[in-house]
């Protein structure tokens, strides 16, 4: 997770911090590539920690240590994840709103 915060502030380059019009065809990832991998990453970690309750239920599991990881990984990924939907549709809804 802390990898996908970090490639989040690599979208916006240091011409923003100059005041200059970024260059965003620098190689670097897109937007909309960079929101469907940590989907994808997010998914990981749900199913992960899916396991890791199935696991604990069955009482099937190895380490409990690790499985409480994960279940606190899961957590943290889909609310992270809430509050990015959430703030995109405001985001979306203020675009809407300036439009009328």
């Amino acid at each position: 997770m802390a990898d996908l915060l970090n490639k989040i502030g690599e979208i916006l380059p240091k011409e923003l911090e100059q005041g200059r019009k970024p260059n965003f065809d620098s190689g670097s990832e897109s937007f909309a590539d960079l929101l469907k991998s940590s989907f994808d990453e997010t998914n990981v970690m749900q199913e992960e920690g899916e396991r890791a309750a199935t696991d604990i239920a069955t009482g099937t599991v190895k380490d409990l240590h690790q499985a409480a990881i994960a279940l606190g990984k899961a957590e943290s990924s889909m609310k992270l994840m809430l509050e990015i939907r959430n703030k995109a549709i405001n985001a979306y809804r203020e675009i809407i709103r300036t439009q009328m």
